[in-house]
């Protein structure tokens, strides 16, 4: 077997003046030292900054922030002790607001980019209405003594934790109890609803220091007045309250009316199939996960109108007997399997809808479903994750 390739190469360090150009697809802002792309953490666009090159990969250079030249109006002072440190947060030095405006144009620019969309129709973003605590799910890293923390995803240090300000206050509560009381274990999640106040703690945590419940199989959360089981091992979303406004968009969208028959692709626990079951005709769910089926069946009790399938959704979909009249593509971080797509091309319900949490592979497959089959109607992007770069998006599509 030959060498594997280092994703990185340390360089000589270089100190220069570098123009903010844009955010760049991690995060970071982007620069050019002559033709190549640098990436500067902790800049916004428009700014001067001097930056330190020190690493680069086959693509790009990546720089240290030094000092800020001609800073952004848009800078502000970041709430959180261990920002920078931590690198779990990228833009808590921007103003809120104009976080959704980069938001926005990285979703246009991998669009473009991508899709090959000329001018793609990129709604303005909705706010998260509460910009913090909002998540209901972390996983530590345990350190030194049994310390809770995050590992640097630059240096792979790591940096011990006592409160997270983007974690629901729940998280923090258990973090408290469970700080420096965890050795027997490297890594530790914790799931917690912030409507129901119900958690889950894996593993199981057997020191006798540890007063707190562990090791639950699954935990219970409320979305729009319904009860979801979800196991450790199944998707749930981390952000509830926009997970409920996220549901509300899809449903919009596609326009359901009773006599539909409406197809949940990448199912999960079965959010969508629940909550739009009473729109619709009939549901059908589709997951591969049998974690997350067993919790299906739990939380589709008493639905007699939904029906869930088990199995790939690419294997499903081409199985399916007649076209559904609306279809959910809710895939992965890594997009729909190439196959799932070719077979929404042979049955093409009329009307679609695909959630996607990474602008790059909703791109790449959006470019293959307008390319005969589909019409790209809008792309509404909702800010499930503030102060990341991340974003969820829904783009709605019809059959031509």
């Amino acid at each position: 077997m030959g060498k594997r390739r280092k994703k990185y190469q340390l360089i000589e360090p270089r100190t220069l003046a570098l123009d903010i150009k844009g955010p760049s697809f991690m995060g970071e802002g982007l620069a050019k030292d002559g033709e190549d792309p640098v990436f500067v953490p902790y800049t916004i666009p428009g700014e001067r900054v001097k930056a330190t090159i020190w690493r680069k990969s086959r693509r790009f250079l990546e720089a240290r922030l030094e000092g800020l030249l001609d800073e952004s109006p848009h800078r502000v002072e970041p709430r959180c002790r261990y920002y920078g440190e931590c690198t779990g947060c990228q833009w808590q030095h921007v103003s809120y607001e104009h976080q959704l405006a980069m938001k926005a144009q990285l979703l246009r620019e991998q669009l473009e980019r991508i899709g090959e969309f000329e001018d793609p129709p990129v709604a303005q973003p909705i706010a998260c209405d509460e910009p913090w605590g909002y998540r209901n799910h972390a996983r530590f890293t345990i350190g030194p003594e049994g310390k809770l923390g995050f590992v640097n995803r630059t240096t792979r240090r790591f940096v011990r934790i006592d409160e997270c300000l983007i974690m629901d206050n729940g998280i923090n509560e258990i973090l408290q109890e469970l700080q420096g009381k965890v050795s027997e274990t490297t890594q530790l999640s914790i799931r917690y609803g912030p409507h129901s106040k119900d958690w889950l703690i894996q593993p199981s945590l057997q020191s006798l220091e540890v007063t707190t419940d562990s090791g639950q199989p699954h935990y219970e959360e409320e979305m729009l007045g319904h009860r979801f089981q979800v196991a450790a091992s199944s998707f749930f979303q981390v952000n509830v309250r926009q997970a409920e406004k996220l549901v509300g968009l899809v449903g919009n969208s596609l326009e359901l009316s009773s006599d539909d028959v409406l197809v949940d692709a990448y199912a999960g626990v079965g959010t969508f199939a629940v909550l739009l079951a009473g729109t619709v005709r009939e549901v059908i769910a589709v997951e591969e996960s049998s974690s997350a089926i067993k919790d299906a069946r739990e939380n589709v009790a008493g639905l007699p109108n939904v029906r869930l399938i088990e199995g790939k959704t690419e294997e499903v979909l081409a199985q399916l007997d007649g076209t559904p009249d609306a279809l959910i593509l809710d895939p992965p971080r890594s997009g729909c399997h190439p196959a799932a797509l070719e077979a929404l091309e042979k049955c093409r319900p009329p009307k679609l809808a695909y959630v996607s949490c990474d602008p790059a592979t909703l791109a790449r497959d959006l470019k293959e479903l307008t390319r005969d089959a589909y019409e790209l109607r809008r792309v509404q992007p909702l800010d499930m994750f503030p102060h990341t770069y991340h974003l969820e998006s829904i783009a709605t599509l019809r059959a031509r």
